[in-house]
Parts: structure tokens; C-alpha cells; sequence
């Protein structure tokens, strides 16, 4: 097993623990993400905690019985489970834990919303705010100015998101924002979203058109790349009057150009070749 394999397997495999976990409608999974994003606070924190936990020289079961002293008391007994669980993997490096922790609490929280039937809007808001912050100098920023209180961002965003977006969205955006831990907010944010497009075994594609797609246009679209990439597809809409005609979807990395805008750069190329 290679380094990097490691945690890879490792997050893995606490990602099955959570499912499993999750499966069970009794379980809080709005609670279970906050206390786990207490937990990564915690670990983010305190360096030198997190890599005793991580020690590949000491037991699994020791770092295990560790970590649930540590948390006893103070967490659920299934947020103590799962970093009990954790631990007694091999992590690569001890950010890795600390990484995995992260996205954990961000799943458990899409799959609170995933349960109260909001996971939808809380993708498209995702999706919009991005595209807020990417076209507003001044917000990105406030929110990503090293000199600012998480305190004073968090109010902030509340401001901006408190009673306009779902309350999952504005927890995911916040603990984002007051611990980006070294991601940028725009690669933070389309983390997200492409995780919660994962809670629906979907993947994302961003859909730039001239004008507003009709529903049976969306319907089509998403049908067609369905069928391209073999899995459901979830489409955020964007419209950029640049775009002369047609469309521009992007998949993960790859570009589908379809737009005339694309086909006259395409032809002036050629040309001037």
C-alpha cells in the first residue's frame, strides 16, 4: 500500500462507517455533523494531539481507547465511535485525519438536508453563491481577509445568507469561510458542491447559456449527458450573455463546447493558421 493509499483507504473507509451510520433514520444527523466539526476544529487546532492519534508506531486499539477518553462526556457516543473508528487506521500524514473529519461533518449535514427533502436547493445555492463571490471583488475579500475574526465573518455571512438560504447551506458556507485551512473559498466551494451532487450519486455540470435553458431543455440536456456519462447528472444553470448561441457544460475537468461564441474563436484559429 503506497502512502497516499493509506488515507485514501482510511477515508474510505470512515465514509461506509458514516453511511452506515446515517442509514439509521434515529440518528441525528444534524447533531452528528456538528459535533464532528467540533471534533476537526479540535484537531485542527491541537498538532500535536492529532499526531499521537495518527502514530503508526502505537496500537490502533490504544490510539482508539485515546480518543474516546478524550471525547467521552463531551460528544455522541456515535461521533466518539467514529473517531475511535478512525484512528485505528493508518493515516499518511495527520492532516489527512483532520481532512476526513472535515468532509464527514459536511456529508452528515447534506444528509440531514438530503432527508428533509432540501438537498436540492441546498446544491443550487451552494452553486449561486459561488458565482456571487467570484463576481464581487469586494465580498471575496471581506470573507477571505487573514486580518478578520472568524466572529466578525461569521456575522457576515449572516447578513448575507440568514434568512435568504437554507440553514444547511449557511452552516456549510460558514464553517468554510471561518476554517478554510489553506483552500481557497472558490476550490472550497466547489468541493462542496460536488459532495453533495455525490449524496444523490450524481455528478455536477456547470451549463453557461446566452439566455435561461425551458424546463424541457433542462430535461433533455440532463437526460443526454446522463446517458453520456453513465450516471444522473445534476445541472447548475448559469447564463452569461457572451455565450452568442447554443451552450458550454463542464463536467469535473472536461469541456463540452457547444456555444457559437466557442465556434467563431474555433474558425478565427483556424484561419489565422
Amino acid at each position: 500500500m503506497t502512502a497516499h493509499g493509506a488515507s485514501r483507504e482510511a477515508t474510505a473507509a470512515a465514509r461506509e462507517r458514516l453511511d452506515a451510520l446515517t442509514d439509521n433514520t434515529s440518528v441525528d444527523a444534524g447533531k452528528l455533523a456538528d459535533e464532528l466539526a467540533s471534533v476537526t476544529a479540535l484537531l485542527n487546532r491541537e498538532v500535536s494531539l492529532r499526531r499521537v492519534l495518527t502514530d503508526p508506531a502505537q496500537a490502533g486499539e490504544a490510539k482508539a481507547e485515546l480518543a474516546q477518553r478524550l471525547l467521552g462526556g463531551q460528544v455522541s457516543g456515535e461521533t466518539a465511535d467514529l473517531l475511535a473508528g478512525m484512528v485505528r487506521s493508518r493515516w499518511t500524514q495527520s492532516r489527512h485525519l483532520v481532512d476526513a473529519l472535515e468532509e464527514l461533518a459536511n456529508t452528515a449535514d447534506l444528509t440531514a438536508a438530503q432527508r428533509a427533502g432540501t438537498l436540492d436547493d441546498v446544491e443550487d445555492e451552494l452553486f449561486r453563491f459561488g458565482r456571487i463571490v467570484s463576481s464581487n471583488t469586494e465580498l471575496r475579500a471581506a470573507l477571505t481577509d487573514r486580518a478578520a475574526t472568524a466572529s466578525a465573518k461569521g456575522e457576515l455571512l449572516g447578513s448575507l445568507l440568514g434568512g435568504r438560504a437554507k440553514a444547511t447551506t449557511e452552516r456549510l458556507v460558514t464553517r468554510l469561510v471561518t476554517a478554510p485551512r489553506g483552500r481557497s473559498l472558490e476550490s472550497g466551494l466547489d468541493s462542496l458542491s460536488k459532495l453533495a451532487a455525490e449524496r444523490r450519486d450524481r455528478m455536477v455540470a456547470v451549463v453557461t447559456s446566452a439566455v435561461p435553458l425551458s424546463d424541457p431543455q433542462k430535461q433533455r440536456l440532463g437526460a443526454a449527458l446522463a446517458k453520456l456519462y453513465g450516471r444522473r447528472m445534476h445541472l447548475n444553470l448559469d447564463v452569461d450573455p457572451e455565450v452568442l448561441g447554443g451552450i458550454r457544460v463542464q463536467v469535473g475537468d472536461e469541456v463540452i463546447n457547444g456555444s457559437l461564441a466557442d465556434r467563431i474563436e474555433d474558425a478565427g484559429r483556424r484561419l489565422a493558421g
